[in-house]
């Protein structure tokens, strides 16, 4: 994925305004819109409304949404230690307001349209702060405050199954079959063995406004990954939303099923590299390459130290779930140690790139990573390295699994310990907002702790 200058038109098709939505809606092709935010979870939520309605009504005057959709489980259980909503404040709505330069078809949904929201409080008209896309909108107006824009790109994995969503309910997600029934890592028969559903997904991106590259296989049976050209970030970690959720839709229209989750079984998990790179805001020009050791700039080495610094303690915003650490294995392609590498896939940060395509690729989130927060914890931890112009350690090489060097944090309850005293964390982002997340970490943790689990069944029903 090549993170350098982009030459894409400024408006791909797919991607409306707000003149086209309403020739759209007064021709009768378009009747619905959806209009979203992204939860903690990385997900989608909000309504469909009228196309009618949302001209006449929420363009000028917004529309509302339940505040709990910022302060629930991922079964949107109603929680307790939430400042932003709860039973002692009556559960009150904030507004949703529509960020109509997100105008765009949703192909594989006849008549609709989506856009997404920002969400503001009630009362004052405020970003709330704790908003994953108000968050990273921060951490870019810090880097706009110097000079700079992020591009990002994130590379998704899924697992695909021959198995509708309903039939995955009714079995518990057990003995499901998956679309291939072996590695097929790079292999153009297995992937043709599944492509009427990978050219839907593709073809569908497409229509909604995105820029697709390719799709290929991996390595755990059924896993695929398409990839996306990179963009602007906060449009990256939008398309990555609609794209999750659209790709859930595309294979439930086709009978099937498909998981983002970082670990489903014991082999490869579903892995979510996330590339960032700088550059300079007046001209567009890159600002990490250099005449330093490795084509390096001062700005990027003390960039890519403060990415290095700070990875444990913001581990919690790129593995937010108790699955999230079992992906992280030995030998799995997934990161163990805290170390850079130059295209080392053994290391947690692998530099990529040359000239103005250089760029810190991030192989620690896996494929149930909220984008927002991921790409928000690089910006942030970035930043503090070029602002106290951090020293870069020497370049790790060879194999990172077994060398002597920090870890990444094996549980989630470790990776919330260390977001809880991180000085960085609660400056660049506020002590409320680090409140919220570790509030929700709690929560998974606890929800965890009282579960029993089939292994704990299958293990000790009849043995012990």
């Amino acid at each position: 994925m090549n993170t350098g200058n982009p030459e894409a038109p400024a408006r791909r098709a797919g991607l409306l305004s707000l003149y086209q939505l309403r020739a759209l809606v007064a021709d009768g092709a378009v009747d619905t819109v959806e209009v979203s935010i992204t939860d903690m979870q990385g997900r989608l939520q909000g309504k469909r409304m009228s196309a009618e309605y949302f001209l006449d009504q929420v363009v000028a005057h917004d529309t509302e949404a339940c505040s709990y959709l910022l302060c629930v489980d991922v079964e949107m259980n109603t929680v307790s230690g939430f400042d932003l909503s709860s039973w002692s404040t009556g559960y009150g709505d904030f507004v949703l307001k529509p960020d109509l330069s997100t105008l765009r078809s949703i192909p594989w949904q006849p008549g609709t349209v989506g856009v997404l929201a920002d969400v503001l409080h009630e009362e004052t008209g405020e970003p709330v702060a704790v908003s994953p896309r108000q968050l990273l909108r921060r951490q870019l107006d810090r880097l706009a405050e110097r000079g700079l824009t992020a591009y990002a790109g994130t590379e998704l994995e899924f697992i695909v199954f021959n198995d509708s969503y309903e039939q995955a309910w009714e079995r518990g997600y057990d003995r499901l079959t998956p679309a291939n029934q072996y590695n097929v890592d790079y292999s153009m028969l297995g992937t043709a063995r599944i492509e009427p559903l990978l050219r839907a997904i593709r073809n569908g991106m497409t229509g909604a406004g995105m820029y697709v590259e390719s799709a290929k296989g991996e390595c755990n049976p059924g896993q695929h990954e398409i990839a996306f050209r990179y963009a602007d970030a906060l449009t990256t970690c939008d398309n990555h939303s609609i794209y999750k959720t659209g790709a859930k839709s595309i294979a439930a229209l086709q009978d099937r099923s498909l998981t983002f989750m970082a670990k489903y079984d014991e082999r490869e998990g579903n892995s979510c590299h996330i590339h960032l790179s700088l550059r300079r805001t007046e001209d567009d020009s890159p600002v990490l390459a250099g005449e330093r050791e490795h084509g390096f700039s001062a700005l990027m080495e003390h960039y890519l130290a403060g990415q290095l610094a700070h990875i444990r303690e913001l581990t919690l915003l790129y593995a937010p779930n108790i699955n999230s650490y079992k992906r992280f294995a030995d030998g799995s392609f997934a990161p163990t140690a805290v170390a850079w590498g130059r295209d080392n896939r053994t290391c947690s940060l692998r530099v990529v790139g040359h000239g103005e395509s250089l760029r810190v690729e991030n192989r620690v989130p896996g494929g149930d990573v909220n984008p927002y927060l991921a790409v928000a914890a690089m910006i942030a931890a970035g930043l503090d390295g070029i602002d106290r112009e951090l020293p870069l350690d020497p370049e790790f090489r060879g194999n990172a699994y077994g060398a002597d060097l920090p870890r990444v944090p094996g549980t989630l309850r470790d990776a919330a310990e260390l977001f809880a005293a991180s000085d960085l964390a609660k400056e660049a982002f506020g002590e409320g907002v680090v409140a919220h997340y570790l509030n929700a970490a709690r929560i998974e943790v606890e929800s965890f702790n009282a579960a029993v689990t089939d292994w704990e069944r299958r293990r000790g029903f009849e043995r012990l």
